[in-house]
């Protein structure tokens, strides 16, 4: 059974949609049920300004993105990378049993969006 809160994030998701010129873009996707996730972000004085997502997938992947949205918004780059599944499942109050990977939709999908980030960074010192 899905919580109040995860319920709450799949009926009113946060944070969907893209951002134009993002500073980082990450993807995950699970090959054995299909749901995938883009994480967009925005950073500012390396502190993670805005992001969205999008999202193909069941209610526990659009609870998960949603919540991960909101655990990274406004952290610097380094405490939203630490972000972990088990953060996200803490914050959505769990999830049912079989569901619990979709957390990693959006841990992983975040931390490929900073990487993301930091290689741009790094590629613009060079230039």
């Amino acid at each position: 059974m899905y919580t109040d809160i995860a319920i709450e994030h799949f009926k009113n998701p946060q944070n969907v949609g893209i951002i134009e010129s993002p500073d980082g873009v990450g993807f995950a996707g699970d090959p054995n049920c299909g749901d995938h996730l883009k994480i967009y972000i925005k950073v500012e004085n390396n502190f993670i300004k805005d992001i969205k997502f999008k999202v193909q997938g069941c209610c526990g992947a659009i609870a998960s993105s949603s919540i991960t949205t909101v655990l990274a918004k406004g952290k610097s780059t380094l405490a939203a990378y630490a972000i972990s599944e088990k953060d996200i499942l803490e914050a959505l109050g769990g999830l049912p049993q079989g569901k619990e990977h979709c957390s990693l939709l959006g841990a992983l999908a975040l931390k490929k969006a900073i990487i993301d980030y930091s290689r741009q960074i790094g590629r613009n010192k060079k230039e």
